[in-house]
């Protein structure tokens, strides 16, 4: 027999009204799953406020009951005598409650024992989708009862059906439950199962009743807004399910700032998309043009920062510039921080000089100048101190210019045998340093490569993961993006560039059209995973 399944994310957002909810009761020898046994079953299928089916038996546990439950339910060893045993009644009940959301009253008992008869018999798993009324009933009448048991809140709310420790009688009791928990929280903008489910996670804090500023997200791709009542924006965020995600905010969402972030907010504007990348874009640029105060990552444009080879010496060697210069240059880098990680990479593969001397064709080296450490260590020439080959310089000088503009061959393999030297010496802590400085230089010149080649395309008509995409010079254009100024090209190239060449790289991208030469994905160049020996 097969169990309820897991809902999908499209089958979570069903309206309630046409969801099948399964109400489970079970009577039992006793409260341990893992040694006590079924005694009675009692289940309801409802649908939209209607019953549709009941389900109810006895089942014989194959052992005396204590004369504690048999006081609570007023069944006795003779009556369940004569009741079939629960391998019985077992395939009867998954099959009653099919693919229904399982609702019961204190659903964690419940579940477990089914559960455990479901392992016992070696059935698949048993993991439905589960409501607990109890667990509502926290959210939403707390305030109103002493307590949420069943017979309280029937006695409170005037439940049509009753409980009496009997499966069936407090089964239909919980239905009742359930649909008088459904009302109240559909002032809560609970409209779909997934917002149900959500609302059982909730904090129980004073700001979840703004929970109801939601009841108009839609389910789809988009943007979001968080607005206080001044109309200032103070947060904007993505998401492939706008309704999902700001919904969260209410509920598992623990960083320190969402309390505050929610207290403040009086609205929620969005936007839909369509799509998951233009809704990336989308956010980028807003960020970039509103600053919102809760937004950390986006707020600042992009650093223009670039690794090249000074174009004025006769020795040339590596600067960090806030543009290109005039000759091969690496970049852009999002930080300088990352800038200084390359120049590293770089200066442990090739012997560069490292000091800031300008060296042109009047230097002179001055009289009793002692070599840099470097020098001294054999590591590099010294050319302000008249030690090093001109001609040999030269060499390396090509070689990294090669490097600058995406050759990154001579660098793996100086930067592998730098590090197996590295831990052959047992000097791991060194040689993780070094991979970690390469891995941030590969990043960068896949990057790199990747936005020439998405501006290279010109205009470009393209479809990524399903969804056709307008790009002209490496921008993307959209009847949402053309409101928004876009403030940051760099970073929204870059951003694009990434997603296109992850799409590419998984089969995801089918070109339309364009007007230059297509070139995405780039090769992704790495370093060998394995070095003879630990590097971490």
């Amino acid at each position: 027999m097969m169990p309820p399944r897991q809902r999908s994310l499209d089958d979570l957002g069903t309206p309630l009204r046409e969801v099948t909810f399964c109400v489970v009761d079970l009577e039992t020898t006793g409260t341990d799953p893992r040694s006590d046994e079924i005694c009675e079953v009692g289940a309801v299928r409802v649908r939209g406020g209607e019953v549709l089916g009941t389900f109810q038996t006895l089942v014989n546990p194959g052992r005396a009951l204590s004369p504690r439950i048999t006081v609570i339910t007023g069944l006795t060893d003779a009556v369940l005598a004569p009741a079939p045993r629960i391998d019985t009644v077992l395939p009867s009940l998954l099959e009653f409650i099919g693919d229904a959301v399982v609702v019961a009253h204190n659903a964690r008992f419940d579940i477990g024992f089914i559960s455990a008869a479901c392992d016992r018999r070696n059935y698949e798993s048993f993991s439905p989708t589960v409501v607990d009324t109890v667990t509502l009933a926290r959210r939403l009448v707390r305030d109103e009862v002493p307590n949420c048991k069943l017979g309280t809140l029937a006695d409170r709310f005037g439940l049509a059906h009753r409980p009496s420790h009997r499966a069936l009688d407090d089964a239909l009791a919980t239905a009742d439950l359930l649909h008088l928990l459904l009302e109240r929280a559909a002032g809560w903008g609970v409209l779909g199962i997934d917002d149900l489910l959500h609302l059982g996670r909730l904090d129980g804090s004073p700001r979840s009743a703004k929970l109801s500023l939601t009841a108009d997200l839609p389910r789809e791709p988009g943007v979001y807004r968080m607005v206080d009542a001044a109309g200032t924006v103070l947060y904007v965020g993505k998401a492939t399910n706008l309704r999902a995600r700001v919904r969260s905010y209410f509920g598992s969402d623990e960083r320190r700032r969402v309390p505050t972030l929610l207290g403040r907010m009086h609205r929620i504007d969005h936007t839909v998309t369509g799509d998951a990348l233009t809704a990336e874009v989308l956010e980028r640029r807003l960020i970039s043009t509103l600053t919102p105060e809760f937004n950390r990552v986006g707020r600042r444009r992009t650093g223009e920062h670039h690794v090249r080879l000074t174009d004025d010496d006769l020795w040339p060697r590596l600067v960090i510039g806030r543009g290109p210069g005039t000759g091969d240059a690496l970049g852009p880098v999002a930080s300088r921080r990352a800038a200084e990680e390359i120049v590293d990479a770089i200066h442990d593969a090739f012997p560069l000089r490292r000091c800031g001397t300008r060296i042109g064709p009047r230097f002179r080296v001055p009289a009793g100048a002692t070599p840099c450490t470097p020098a001294q260590a054999g590591r590099t020439p010294c050319p302000c101190a008249g030690v090093g080959d001109a001609t040999d310089y030269a060499t390396v000088v090509d070689a990294v210019g090669a490097l600058l503009v995406g050759d990154v061959d001579d660098l793996l393999l100086r930067s592998t045998d730098r590090m197996r030297t590295l831990v052959s010496a047992h000097r791991f802590e060194e040689a993780a340093a070094v991979r970690d400085r390469v891995e941030t230089l590969l990043r960068v010149t896949t990057d790199a490569a990747a936005v020439r080649a998405l501006r290279a395309g010109g205009r470009v008509e393209v479809e990524v993961s399903g969804v056709t995409h307008m790009i002209d010079d490496g921008l993307l254009h959209h009847r949402v993006l053309d409101e928004v100024p876009c403030v940051d090209p760099l970073a929204e190239r870059r951003l694009l560039a990434r997603s296109i060449q992850r799409a590419a790289e998984g089969g995801n991208v089918l070109l339309r059209s364009c007007t230059g030469n297509w070139e995405l994905p780039v090769p992704v160049r790495d370093l060998p995973a394995r070095l003879g020996g630990s590097a971490a």
